[in-house]
């Protein structure tokens, strides 16, 4: 079980992760590119993202 700052660490990450991914996805959308796995790559960042912060609500302190 990952502690609360270990999990708040893991969410940062995730989360400038998702900034950076979402740059590229603009540029290849601005530049006729397919964008789809982007998007599923996003999608699957979200997902992570709320099992993330599940898992702090629930760990102890």
């Amino acid at each position: 079980m990952l502690t609360k700052q270990e999990i708040r660490d893991e969410i940062a990450a995730l989360k400038s992760d998702y900034i950076r991914i979402q740059s590229d996805l603009e540029k290849l959308d601005a530049n006729g590119g397919n964008v789809e796995n982007a998007e599923k790559h996003l999608a699957r960042m979200e997902d992570q993202l709320k099992e993330l912060k599940q898992q702090l609500k629930e760990a102890p302190e």
